[in-house]
């Protein structure tokens, strides 16, 4: 039995592909596996930016905190504590200007937190969450895995570089991109994305 956490985060909301085949991904493994699941939507719940609350009460003393820095961190932990919770985690990301939106580049300023999901050794940063499955969906109008864009693509080499850096190394990407050249592209796009999807789904059964 796994327990899956699903965070979805495009502006796009309903429209969005990430979030939809994000969600499929989810709850085909939740189904397969008779586990569990936790959602964290970002658009629907959005969390706040990182302020100096957070940055110094993370590191101050529990008991000389302000409210402010006790209620900063304590939204930092709860995001931690859902994310070490997860046996599988899976993450929809809709670029935006080349990258992820700001929704979940706020979630990872939230849980990337030194000392509790990286630290540092002689031989550099080292990722302390581990053990855990990652499926990341990222949707593109255009195409990004190759050709002339692909140099372009802030979106899925940055999210990539936080998860391993936190310690989540394995990672399966789903992309769903070509959708902005007409409706037969659109469909086309969104087929393969659902045949890789339910191909997917197969090998997690």
């Amino acid at each position: 039995m796994s327990h899956v956490l699903l965070i979805t985060s495009s502006p796009r909301g309903a429209d969005s592909l990430s979030s939809r085949f994000a969600t499929e991904i989810a709850e085909g493994i939740k189904t397969n596996s008779s586990g569990t699941l936790t959602v964290r939507d970002l658009l629907a719940d959005p969390l706040p930016h990182i302020t100096s609350a957070y940055i110094q009460g993370r590191v101050t003393a529990p008991e000389n905190r302000t409210p402010d820095q006790v209620a900063a961190v304590q939204l930092a932990q709860e995001l931690v504590d859902e994310l070490k919770a997860a046996d599988v985690v899976v993450i929809g990301s809709g670029m935006i200007n080349f990258g992820p939106s700001s929704q979940l580049k706020a979630w990872f300023d939230h849980v990337t937190w030194p000392s509790v999901t990286f630290g540092y050794g002689d031989k550099g940063p080292k990722g302390l969450l581990t053990g855990k499955k990652v499926y990341l969906v990222v949707a593109a109008g255009g195409v990004f895995s190759e050709g002339v864009w692909a140099p372009f693509d802030f979106q899925s080499n940055y999210l990539l570089h936080l998860l391993s850096f936190i310690g989540l190394t394995d990672v399966e990407m789903v992309r769903v991109e070509g959708t902005v050249f007409g409706p037969d592209a659109a469909k086309a796009a969104i087929a393969n994305t659902e045949a890789s999807v339910q191909a997917l789904l197969t090998k997690v059964a």
